[in-house]
């Protein structure tokens, strides 16, 4: 029998919680507080780095707040935020490198998540990461290296792998 190659086994690299709130200071701040809520970490605000006088943004204006989560608290969290979405998934929603994309429009409809009266009914953006072992060479600081391309993480996979670990069903 042929053994299975560990370095070609996927795992889930990050999660990555997002809440755009545009110009209004008010919705960042309800962002902020539903992130912390959620999760029990503190979001990091998101600024502009660009100068687009038809939206009204200027450089250093924040506009969203973002939250990374990574190892077994990403694996339970995940696990939530699936159910929230009825543990589906479109095929449209994932990419050609590993990464899985799709949104929640109530906070509420998460499992153990109670409403908040001050942020009231809203919503956030959930963007998965998959990769495999080794996939530390791109970002090391020392001599970053390229992925050879049978290490890449295809869409199948990305399917495979969701589908099996976490019993989504894809629609």
């Amino acid at each position: 029998m042929k053994k299975e190659n560990i370095m070609r086994a996927l795992k889930l690299g990050k999660i990555t919680l997002n809440v755009g709130a545009g110009k209004d200071p008010n919705m960042l701040t309800k962002g902020v507080v539903l992130l912390k809520h959620i999760t029990g970490t503190e979001p990091v605000k998101t600024t502009t780095k660009k100068r687009l006088q038809a939206w009204g943004l200027r450089p250093g204006l924040a506009i969203g707040c973002k939250l990374t989560i990574r190892g077994k608290k990403a694996e339970e969290l995940l696990k939530r935020l699936l159910s929230a979405n009825d543990n589906s998934l479109k095929e449209s929603q994932f990419d050609n490198l590993g990464n899985v994309s799709f949104g929640i429009k109530e906070y509420i409809d998460i499992p153990e998540v109670k409403y908040i009266p001050e942020v009231g009914v809203m919503g956030f953006e959930v963007a998965i990461t998959l990769e495999r072992p080794g996939f530390r060479i791109k970002r090391r600081r020392i001599r970053p290296s390229n992925m050879g391309k049978k290490q890449l993480v295809s869409k199948k996979d990305a399917l495979d792998f969701m589908v099996s670990k976490f019993k989504i069903e894809v629609v």
